[in-house]
């Protein structure tokens, strides 16, 4: 296909600032694939207790609780792409000394490793709300679903590539070199950051004194307690990722080092994750679900099957597939959720709401990694899983109770605040077929599960949950 059947096929990648956002969004992911293999290897390669890698996926997840909030507040008042540059830098400097002190002495301190993980873990919380606040002030509203799955298509596409490379290295080089290579590639996004030329926030109509931080997360709470499908679905998520990260993040690395192979193995599961990650972005394409809070809620139970699965150590090519299966829908959960934050919450409030979304989200997730080891060398590592399966039914089943999740429909149409800033016609380039309409999102081609997920979504999500 030509370039200009694509830009007329998807008219999102008619935008400049949008294409280099694509490419950052392919070589970041990339990078942090070596680390999601290469921390847990290198833990376990110096101390060899689940205890101690508790403690360092904790050191990840902790710094959420205050530097989302604050990342919420900066990306609302300056361009996301500063905060996202400056998260990065922290990314680099936590994995790059970590990888150093590998290669180096081969046995860096248990300190010094929890240390570095809250540096990196400072980088990922700064860039979850930032995200989050980019695109909408890069793509008109018309466009947020296309740009949304195609961003998060590229994204999982480094992922998995990245996951995979970082398995096979860590398997025959060691985790300092995937530490170091991670920290490498999260150096290059720099530059594309400060390419981007859009993400201006408008100017109020009335300038008079700012107001202060708290005035302004004071503001973002009000704005997030009033849509009960959106507080209801991040206490769901905040005890979803909780058992999430315990049992799979943390428990899971132990299971592949003892079970299924070492670090080929799980390197195997997070591509195959990936994988269906990819997948999901390409049925996100093409699918929307007509209900999508039931359907996020629904998707959060689903993540009970990963733990589930390796507390009965089942083959590899099963759990394997799993995580092929789970990632698609959780894509497509995820493509659901961006788009519900950027159409149906006020746009000069989105990046403060999205950190109460990533702070609540990722709130247990310390816990969680807290617990795992110690409950799994107490009741033993299957037991431990099985309960983090069962936290996880229960929590999405009670969030099934509110009556905005049953009756938010896809085809909503939207007539409050949702319309944010979009890019002027100077800022679209190549071959665009028609006119880009502006306006509230009411359906279209796709219509988001962090580390996570990102995951607030992945873990890394989002990674998991950027």
């Amino acid at each position: 296909m030509s370039w200009r059947a694509l830009v007329r096929r998807y008219p999102v990648l008619a935008i400049r600032d949008f294409r280099l956002l694509l490419v950052d969004r392919l070589l970041a992911p990339f990078s942090i694939g070596f680390s999601l293999v290469g921390v847990s290897f290198a833990v376990l390669k110096v101390t060899g207790s689940t205890a101690d890698l508790s403690y360092v996926i904790a050191a990840q997840t902790a710094p959420m609780l205050v530097f989302s909030l604050i990342s919420g507040v900066f990306a609302d008042r300056f361009r996301p792409q500063r905060v996202i540059i400056a998260g990065n830098i922290a990314v680099v400097l936590g994995e790059g000394v970590f990888g150093l002190l590998m290669l180096t002495s081969g046995h860096p301190p248990l300190w010094a490793m929890i240390s570095l993980e809250a540096v990196n873990g400072i980088g990922s919380a700064m860039f979850y709300p930032a995200s989050q606040a980019l695109l909408p002030r890069l793509v008109p509203d018309a466009l947020l679903p296309e740009g949304s799955s195609i961003s998060r298509l590229v994204m999982n596409m480094g992922q998995m590539t990245g996951a995979a490379a970082g398995g096979v290295l860590v398997a025959a080089a060691g985790p300092g070199w995937a530490l170091t290579l991670c920290a490498l590639g999260m150096t290059g996004t720099v530059p594309l950051m400060l390419a981007v030329q859009g993400g201006r926030r408008p100017r109020p109509a009335s300038l008079g004194e700012r107001p202060g931080m708290v005035a302004e997360l004071h503001e973002g709470w009000g704005e997030f307690r009033r849509h009960t499908w959106l507080w209801a679905t991040v206490i769901q998520y905040c005890l979803v990722m909780m058992a999430w990260n315990g049992g799979f993040t943390v428990l899971g690395p132990v299971v592949a080092r003892a079970h299924l192979g070492g670090p080929a193995a799980w390197g195997a599961i997070s591509a195959a994750d990936a994988l269906g990650l990819i997948f999901g972005g390409l049925v996100s394409l093409r699918y929307t679900p007509r209900k999508p809070m039931l359907f996020v809620v629904a998707t959060g139970g689903i993540f009970a099957l990963s733990p589930l699965l390796l507390g009965l150590v089942a083959p590899l090519p099963v759990i394997c597939l799993t995580a092929f299966a789970v990632g698609i829908v959780a894509e497509v959960m995820m493509v659901q959720w961006t788009v519900a934050m950027a159409t149906r919450v006020s746009p000069d409030k989105l990046a403060r709401v999205s950190s109460y979304d990533a702070f609540g989200s990722l709130a247990a997730m310390p816990l969680g990694a807290l617990v795992a080891g110690p409950l799994a060398a107490s009741v033993g590592v299957p037991a431990a899983q099985f309960a983090a399966a069962a936290v996880i039914v229960v929590a999405s089943a009670f969030t099934l109770i509110p009556r905005d999740i049953w009756t938010i429909r896809s085809d909503d149409v939207l007539t409050g605040g949702a319309a944010g800033t979009r890019p002027a016609p100077g800022d679209l380039d190549g071959d665009v077929p028609g006119p880009v309409a502006s306006g509230p999102v009411a359906s279209g081609p796709v219509a988001s599960a962090a580390a996570v997920a990102g995951a607030i979504a992945s873990g890394q999500a989002g990674a998991d949950l950027g």
